[in-house]
């Protein structure tokens, strides 16, 4: 499972440049399953016959991009301006390296020199229309040669273990969830099930409410992160979730409220089994658990979650045993739901 997240986390994936993690999971599924296509969106829509059929239509779902940076003007000098393509605090930005285009050109995130800032401008948040991506060019007509308007721009960073079974990369939100999904896909199933690797999760959960509306499901488990804040200075509910406490089964976010029987079967199964859980501490956050649920008449739908710090930044760091869990709790939840008939 640690070289699966690792290296799909290494993949570029900004919202709607999710090609090339797409493309790494088709291959790796294709094998184990019974059919696999692509929707008009860019989902990638995975079915897979189990032992038996005739229970309800499940769906597990995990979306494949990730946030990032769009080029919007080239300057004179040769500098890139950009937008950020989903949430993205500016303070996590300046002097990261980044990765430019479908070239992969490397590039570093500027700002005006420190010695250059008055004192008011020091007391202020920059923000992102005063930052800059440098690529070394230098002039527009330079820049143009390696890039071009509408280019998307990704984290440049490695993945890496560290302290007690902690893993920091980018784009654990949501490869994370895309890794749980290919090893359960690798696997006998009890059921008939389809897999939804969404895109566009970052900018609206644009993907999921398509594939959710074509595919029809009756029950959807959505495999995402959320937000661990289990850091100095945050206390009691504020911390939301800790990382090494279990996989985080929500019973409510800012998108969505839980399925109250699917939640407390998940609850249920990962006491019955001694698995460690947990569950917010604070309404916080949503995913594409949000549009699955609104589609069509309906969807009873419910979350299991890694706790994750950094979300949206160039290195999150996640604990490995709960990516485990996660993979154990979600096997158990289909088994459960296949033995109901």
């Amino acid at each position: 499972m640690l070289s699966l997240v690792r290296e799909l986390c290494a993949l570029p994936g900004v919202s709607s440049f999710e090609e090339e993690v797409r493309a790494n999971i088709r291959d790796r599924v294709a094998p184990y399953a019974d059919e696999t296509r692509v929707d008009a969106l860019g989902n990638l829509i995975v079915f897979k016959r189990g032992k038996r059929s005739g229970g309800p239509k499940l769906a597990l779902c995990a979306h494949m991009d990730e946030v990032g940076l769009i080029i919007r003007r080239i300057t004179d000098e040769g500098y890139l301006k950009f937008s950020c393509v989903g949430g993205i605090d500016t303070r996590v930005l300046i002097g990261k390296p980044v990765r430019v285009g479908p070239e992969k050109i490397p590039g570093v995130i500027g700002l005006k020199a420190y010695h250059l800032v008055s004192g008011e401008e020091e007391k202020t948040l920059p923000k992102t229309e005063d930052l800059y991506i440098d690529i070394g060019a230098d002039s527009k007509e330079e820049a143009e040669k390696q890039v071009a308007l509408g280019d998307c721009s990704v984290f440049d960073s490695d993945s890496e273990t560290f302290g007690s079974g902690l893993i920091k990369a980018k784009a654990l939100d949501d490869r994370i969830g895309c890794a749980v999904m290919i090893k359960l896909l690798e696997e006998e199933l009890p059921m008939d099930c389809t897999f939804l690797f969404t895109v566009q999760e970052e900018v609206g959960c644009r993907g999921a409410f398509g594939a959710a509306f074509g595919e029809k499901p009756e029950i959807a488990l959505v495999l995402e992160t959320t937000t661990a804040a289990d850091l100095p200075g945050a206390k009691g509910h504020q911390s939301v979730c800790a990382l090494g406490g279990g996989p985080v089964v929500p019973f409510m976010d800012l998108g969505s409220v839980a399925d109250r029987e699917l939640f407390e079967l998940l609850r249920d199964l990962a006491q019955a089994n001694q698995i460690p859980w947990q569950t917010k501490h604070r309404l916080a956050g949503g995913n594409d658990a949000s549009a699955v649920q609104r589609s069509r008449g309906g969807v009873r739908t419910v979350t299991i979650s890694a706790p994750v710090r950094y979300l949206h930044a160039p290195a999150s760091v996640a604990c490995i045993q709960d990516i485990e869990n996660i993979l154990t709790l979600s096997r158990l939840f289909i088994g459960a739901l296949a033995g109901r008939g």
